[in-house]
């Protein structure tokens, strides 16, 4: 058996049709996974779709929904059951941010922070999880947590508070649900260049500034996530539970 195969499992990412989320679901289908991807515009999951199966030969299906309810998160799984039988691994690639300073932040702008960057990463965790349970199916479920879990960066008090939400939120669930058999992790991110971090990346001078920090010398790219995703979702990784691994290029280490 292939430790890091992925044959014959279905997979849901959630975000999957840009930055981080399609570089997984790219990494999923050529590791052999059936990948059903989720965003809100139909428009860019067909692009995805298109680039993902036209690159890995793989099956790719997406649904349009944007996540801002229990029962949208359950129409997901639900087309998932309907279009692959059953979910093996879960990952909540969601991403939005709001840039504004403690003073100017808005109830309004919290709840959309929190809402899609731990709410609904919990209650997809939770539906998924119990589709698991109901089908006696050894699955994975893995966050995408954020160097900003660890740090307090300013302008990003939501994002910041919801990533150090998440960290917390897998070793929880991951404590619960392995009893279950199935597994719940987290991987971190550093500073990828992404559609929603381009703003900070489009200032030369923190370009200038990540170099300096980052020991492996350069920021990073979706594809830098792939491996250690791909690691999460297969049986190489059955004896982790509960862990965030950040991938940063070091960032942290400074």
């Amino acid at each position: 058996m292939d430790l890091f195969s992925l044959e014959g499992k279905n997979a849901i990412v959630i975000g999957g049709s840009k930055g981080i989320g399609k570089g997984i679901a790219t990494g999923f289908s050529r590791a052999g996974a059936s990948v059903l991807i989720s965003s809100r515009k139909q428009s860019d999951l067909d692009i995805a779709v298109k680039d993902i199966s036209e690159e890995t030969g793989g099956i790719v299906k997406s649904i349009a929904a944007d996540i801002t309810s229990v029962e949208t998160c359950q129409k997901i799984v639900d087309y998932a059951v309907s279009e692959f039988g059953q979910i093996d691994i879960l990952v909540n690639a969601a991403g939005i941010n709001i840039r504004k300073t403690v003073l100017e932040f808005e109830e309004s702008d919290w709840d959309k922070v929190l809402d899609v960057q731990l709410k609904y990463v919990f209650f997809m965790g939770k539906l998924v999880a119990t589709h698991m349970v109901q089908n006696n199916i050894k699955g994975k479920i893995i966050n995408i947590c954020s160097l900003n879990g660890e740090l307090g960066m300013k302008n990003m008090v939501a994002y910041t508070a919801a990533k150090g939400g998440v960290r917390q939120l897998t070793k929880s669930m991951g404590n619960e649900l392995i009893e279950y058999g199935i597994n719940v992790n987290a991987i971190g991110p550093g500073y990828i260049y992404t559609e929603m971090t381009k703003p900070i990346f489009d200032n030369p001078d923190n370009i200038r500034r990540f170099k300096e920090r980052i020991p492996f010398g350069r920021t990073g790219l979706p594809e830098d996530l792939v491996g250690v995703t791909v690691f999460l979702a297969s049986p190489a990784s059955d004896y982790i539970v509960g862990q965030t691994i950040y991938i940063d290029g070091g960032y942290l280490l400074n």
